[in-house]
């Protein structure tokens, strides 16, 4: 397209973009804009890799996709809408996840460039350390709201992805809030939805109905239901909860029943969801516990104190009522607007989420908690992915040309800042950090554990999970002896064994390798007495904490057994929610800092 018109790029970038190839990781919400961008440019030679399938809710900011691509492959429709705009270009689809074994060192080493379009952490790391690895540039992309970033990552030259330790990740996919919660913080989001889906401003996003498309419940999935009612996108044809609640002329307890009582029932007709889980306990509007509690003082302030569920249930009826009122005094087609300080809202929102938590078996929260939370959810803004995908291929071209010490990090901020900038770059590339333990010339990291209670099963999840490692092994420095293998049944009859038991001692230098990374990493141990679990220390300065687990305590609603990397069902595609801490003014806080990267996701508010 524009490579192909005389005079608009100079002979050397014309020269360089028709004798590039290209991958790009995901292929949603940034993937399509960087799709759309690179074919309109004139780049001939494109792969794309994305797992996703297309609901309905990518549609409103997806535009590569429109209702007939509905449970179709991300990466296959990518490919065709974006021919449209440019046949002569020669793209190839993947629907699959880039973990996957196909897609080892060689497989990178043939592209000029990556660009990454992911959210999703696991599969990031994954693709930092493919391109370390076959030494070929590495774009990452990322949006949170009207806030984005672009950043080059280059071996030797740059820092990569896993230079500096973050924190816990807080995204959560739409089956996750729609189906299996296991946080608190996935019922505040779910209620949040519930808000808007009753009284705001609907969006398809925020669905509250059980998802019957989640790839977890394949194969049952309320297969009774979907046989009778579902339509080709394998969702059921019902009407909106607006539709519905306004006829029942929003009886709190007909909603109640509806929310807390048919909807899990129907859950629970999902029955993969539960083989790993506990399920969910359906609630009835006339036997709610605590309903026969006797009154009890309480000290403190009201918004600190965790209320009942039969509580919860009297606030749910007060506060319906009133935002019904407050909705019908509004003009005919208007709507109500979510605010934390408006108390019937935000009274709604912390009833709704902890009856939704006792149901699903995780800890209530109080009031004042749930407000703090609720406050800091930010939503996923089509423009800001089209900016950060704009300023991604315009790097690329930087790098085709050769002008790779140009390619400093930029950053998109919510509102211009007191320079008039909305668009802050680096002044400088960041250098890698000597001490990283992925991209250092000889990585090492320090285990700190109590080696007589550590089990070789514990030590290849502090690998998998502290390390991002797919297939570990390990063998101990000197002395050749395999601890750890990646092939299946080789060292599992030890998984049971202490590492004092197999030999290992304070000290012990272990050398851990991942065949699918092409990833070496030496590890000490570090025997400390009072050490529950395990932590990795990169640096003595910026110790990794271990990173939280993702199963609740016995009984919660959580999978007893984390996905393997390569069969994650949404590993490479766009989450829901991220959460962000916010400055008094009640924004997000995006500064980009002098020499660490800004964590951003691609999309934000995306259902599965």
């Amino acid at each position: 397209m524009v490579a192909r018109v005389a005079g608009v790029f100079d002979e050397k970038l014309t020269e360089a973009i028709a004798n590039s190839k290209i991958l790009v990781v995901g292929a949603g919400g940034i993937g399509c804009e960087i799709l759309k961008n690179l074919v309109l440019t004139g780049f001939p030679q494109i792969e794309i890799i994305d797992l996703d399938t297309i609901d309905v809710s990518n549609l409103n900011r997806q535009f590569l996709f429109h209702k007939e691509h509905v449970g179709k492959s991300k990466a296959q429709v990518a490919k065709d809408s974006a021919l449209s705009f440019n046949p002569h270009v020669n793209i190839v689809a993947h629907h699959d996840s880039v973990i996957s074994n196909d897609y080892g060192v060689s497989y990178f080493k043939q592209f000029n460039i990556v660009m990454n379009a992911l959210d999703n952490r696991v599969a990031r790391n994954h693709v930092n350390r493919m391109c370390l690895a076959a030494n070929v540039p590495l774009i990452e992309t990322g949006t949170a709201g009207y806030a984005g970033q672009v950043e080059l990552i280059k071996k030797g030259l740059t820092q990569c992805y896993e230079c500096q330790p973050k924190a816990p990740q807080k995204t959560f996919p739409g089956c996750t809030i729609r189906n299996t919660p296991s946080e608190p913080i996935h019922c505040i989001v779910w209620a949040k939805h519930l808000f808007n889906q009753l009284f705001g401003e609907e969006d398809p996003d925020q669905d509250v109905s059980p998802d019957t498309a989640d790839p977890e419940a394949a194969g049952d999935a309320g297969a009774s239901a979907l046989s009778s009612e579902g339509n080709a996108a394998g969702n059921i044809e019902r009407k909106s909860t607006r539709t519905w609640a306004a006829e029942t002329n929003y009886d709190p307890e007909k909603l109640f029943s509806k929310l807390f009582g048919d909807d899990i029932r129907y859950l629970l007709s999902m029955e993969n969801l539960w083989k790993k889980r506990r399920p969910p306990t359906p609630l009835t509007w006339d036997n709610l516990p605590g309903k026969d509690d006797p009154p009890t003082q309480h000290s403190g302030l009201a918004d600190q104190r965790v209320w009942s569920v039969h509580e919860c249930a009297q606030v749910f009826a007060a506060s319906c009522n009133a935002l019904q009122a407050e909705l019908k005094g509004r003009p005919v087609g208007d709507h109500l607007v979510w605010d934390k300080d408006d108390k019937s809202a935000m009274d709604f929102v912390t009833a709704c989420a902890n009856i939704r938590a006792h149901i699903f078996n995780i800890p209530l929260k109080s009031r004042f908690e749930i407000k703090s939370m609720a406050g800091n959810i930010i939503p996923a803004i089509a423009t800001a992915n089209a900016i950060v995908a704009g300023l991604a291929v315009l790097r690329a071209q930087s790098i085709l040309t050769g002008e790779i010490e140009s390619c400093t990090s930029v950053y998109l901020r919510p509102k211009v800042n007191h320079r008039g900038q909305l668009f802050v770059p680096e002044k400088t590339l960041t250098a890698p950090n000597p001490k990283c333990y992925v991209c250092a010339p000889k990585p090492e990291v320090a285990l700190a554990c109590n080696i007589k209670q550590l089990t070789l099963k514990d030590l290849t999840t502090a690998f998998k999970d502290g390390l991002n490692m797919q297939a570990p092994d390990a063998t101990v420095e000197g002395k050749g002896l395999v601890v750890l293998s990646s092939e299946p049944g080789e060292t599992d009859h030890n998984n049971h064994k202490t590492l004092e038991e197999i030999g290992l001692n304070d000290g012990c230098a272990l050398l851990v390798d991942d065949f699918l990374q092409n990833y070496e990493v030496r590890v000490r141990l570090q025997q400390e007495d009072d050490e529950k679990s395990w932590r990795l220390i990169t640096d003595p300065d910026t110790p990794m904490p271990a990173p939280k687990d993702d199963k609740p305590a016995n009984g919660a609603n959580g999978s007893d057994e984390p996905k393997p990397g390569p069969s994650r069902s949404r590993d490479d595609s766009d989450s829901d929610m991220e959460i962000v801490e916010e400055d008094d003014g009640g924004e997000p806080i995006v500064k980009p800092p002098k020499r660490r990267r800004t964590e951003i996701s691609d999309e934000i508010v995306e259902l599965c």
